[in-house]
């Protein structure tokens, strides 16, 4: 069972470490998206959300302080899927289904972020389990 829960921050704390870098790597890009978007200081708000994210990702990854990593990715992702994913507001079916998925998937990666704050800490085979080990 603990190997399994180590896959799974594997693949969660990645996809959100991942995301996170490429928001740098791509900064640019990700601010012109936000900013047709409607978001005020798209430039900030991108730096933002992709430190939330590496953050977020690579506190899960290591199991340091997940509580404040869970924390990080729910306010980015309370934070972003409202205004970027508003396939409410969409005309056109295609970017309505798009952004529907996007909103969606961003809505489930939330309840699992809020289930991993359930897991009691430390969690095996993290940092703060092996520093317990070593104290």
């Amino acid at each position: 069972m603990a190997q399994a829960f180590l896959l799974g921050r594997l693949i969660f704390g990645g996809f959100f470490l991942y995301n996170g870098l490429n928001l740098f790597l791509g900064h640019a890009t990700a601010a012109q998206y936000a900013a047709a978007k409607g978001v005020p200081f798209p430039e900030v708000a991108v730096l933002v959300a992709g430190a939330l994210i590496v953050f977020g990702g690579a506190s899960i990854l290591l199991g340091f302080q997940p509580h404040l990593g869970i924390a990080a990715i729910a306010v980015f992702l309370l934070g972003v899927s409202f205004p970027m994913h508003d396939f409410w507001a969409a005309a056109d079916p295609a970017t309505r289904l798009n952004e529907m998925v996007n909103f969606t998937k961003n809505m489930a990666l939330m309840g699992s972020a809020l289930m991993l704050a359930a897991i009691p800490q430390p969690w095996p085979y993290s940092v703060e389990a092996r520093r317990r080990i070593f104290a």
